[in-house]
């Protein structure tokens, strides 16, 4: 009886292992087109909220404006090619995942990592915008536990906090952190809706005039990395492609539908703020320089036309940290994927490619770079942030599209659901926009820049060194 009982016992194990194997690396697929529409607009959103402002010192609201268009119509063209790529080779590790087939391991591992830089830097500056946005529910001054503290100083445990939430709902399940990235994305949404329904009949086209161009043509090129906020991240869409029900089908409805919903928003939520009282009144805390930059344009505006103590006002601080949240939540989603798929081949420390067994969620990778993100929040450089993952976004871009054109020659019956219209010229100008902004913020960032060659170069290192084929 007591061996039957342990041959019964054993047998379970057994069965419980095989299944620990069976899906230690694989993902679950859950996603439908709905859900790639949240994550899609939700990976960027928070992009409308914060962070585009502070381009407005460097560009004005004309030098912005150019920028904003030319990164608009890199990001219409690189989509439809992205998406082609995201349709013919639906992967976890996105950009890794084409590059590596199309143009070989090493620039695979340099458009892994580029994806990467931009995954896991992006989550910190809006980390800071949601403590941020939490800041102003409190006084400039208040007591808490009995220490005396002023609200600037929530901020940095406020973006911890975040951190850890978000994680842990991203390792919980796919299906829960999309569904909730839905729901936070709707709310967001219409956020921006009702900001430009209160702000724009107090616009102005003299707002947009004043002081356009303060550091003339130069500031065009200078204003690029905050045009490109509006739209960082819509590309990790693809790193979903693996959990996604028909990927073939619904991640073109998910990025096209996507992409028209934030080019929309963005023109809509630019007018709408600097045109109530010009731009220094969405990016200077006092309308001076002496008083630093803010990172909540939308409430400054808002407050122009209602003041601070209206009902709508405080809604928008609330609905505000929803698309911060969104942007956060989705991103922390992504950058998990990207990272999985780099220690699921061994690119990077292959505990990092293994899914928890339960969740089949790459918890692992999600963990890995929650700490990474922390560490950065420590350096309180929201702008210089936001710069370095535009670095990342912007080589990824190329490399994608680079892989584009040599797929379509090397692999010309790739089975294809998707193709990009108006081939090669679509590519071609994305391709071509991207190089030109990443010679420009190279030039104007020199420091930054860098720090960015810096950390590909030393991980290149490890990967030829280290890394066997």
């Amino acid at each position: 009886m007591g061996v039957l009982k342990g041959d019964v016992a054993a047998s379970k194990l057994s069965s419980y292992l095989d299944g620990m194997s069976e899906h230690s690396n694989t993902l679950k697929r859950t996603l439908g087109p709905l859900m790639l529409w949240g994550l899609g607009v939700g990976y960027v959103i928070s992009g409308m909220y914060f962070g585009w402002n502070l381009g407005l010192p460097q560009g004005g609201t004309l030098g912005l404006a150019i920028a904003t268009f030319f990164i608009t119509l890199m990001y219409l063209t690189f989509t439809f090619g992205y998406t082609e790529l995201a349709c013919a080779i639906p992967k976890a590790g996105g950009a890794f995942d084409y590059a590596h087939r199309a143009l070989g391991r090493d620039w695979g591992f340099i458009g892994g990592m580029a994806q990467n830089i931009e995954f896991i830097f992006a989550p910190p500056a809006i980390a800071f915008a949601i403590g941020g946005y939490f800041q102003l529910f409190f006084p400039h001054e208040f007591t808490l536990l009995g220490m005396n503290m002023t609200a600037g100083e929530l901020v940095l445990p406020i973006a911890i906090i975040a951190y850890f939430i978000f994680t842990g709902i991203n390792i919980y399940g796919i299906e829960a952190a999309a569904s909730f990235e839905l729901l936070i994305t709707v709310v967001a949404v219409i956020g921006l809706l009702i900001f430009a329904g209160t702000t724009l009949p107090e616009f102005e086209w003299a707002n947009l005039q004043a002081n356009a161009l303060p550091n003339g043509y130069s500031g065009i090129f200078a204003a690029i990395p905050f045009a490109i906020w509006f739209y960082l991240a819509i590309e990790g869409v693809a790193n979903v492609a693996e959990e996604t029900i028909n990927p073939q089908r619904n991640v073109l409805i998910g990025f096209g539908s996507a992409i028209l919903t934030l080019v929309s928003l963005c023109f809509l939520t630019f007018c709408a703020a600097v045109g109530v009282a010009g731009w220094e009144a969405v990016v200077f805390p006092d309308g001076t320089p002496a008083s630093g930059t803010s990172d909540s344009p939308l409430p400054m505006a808002m407050a122009q036309v209602l003041g601070e103590t209206h009902f709508l006002y405080k809604l928008l601080i609330f609905i505000g940290l929803f698309g911060l949240v969104a942007s956060f939540h989705g991103i922390i989603l992504a950058a998990g994927r990207a990272t999985f798929e780099f220690g699921r081949l061994g690119y990077a420390p292959r505990l990092l490619g293994k899914v928890h067994p339960h969740r089949q969620t790459p918890a692992n990778a999600l963990l890995f770079n929650m700490g990474i993100g922390i560490v950065a929040l420590f350096t309180g450089k929201t702008g210089e942030i936001i710069t370095i993952a535009c670095f990342g976004a912007l080589s990824l871009y190329i490399i994608s599209m680079i892989s584009l054109f040599a797929l379509r020659r090397r692999e010309p019956d790739l089975e294809r659901p998707f193709r990009v219209p108006l081939y090669p010229v679509f590519p071609a100008v994305a391709l071509v926009i991207a190089s030109i902004a990443l010679v420009a913020i190279t030039v104007y960032n020199p420091l930054l820049a860098l720090i960015y060659a810096g950390i590909l170069g030393l991980s290149y290192g490890y990967f030829k060194l280290f890394v066997k084929e």
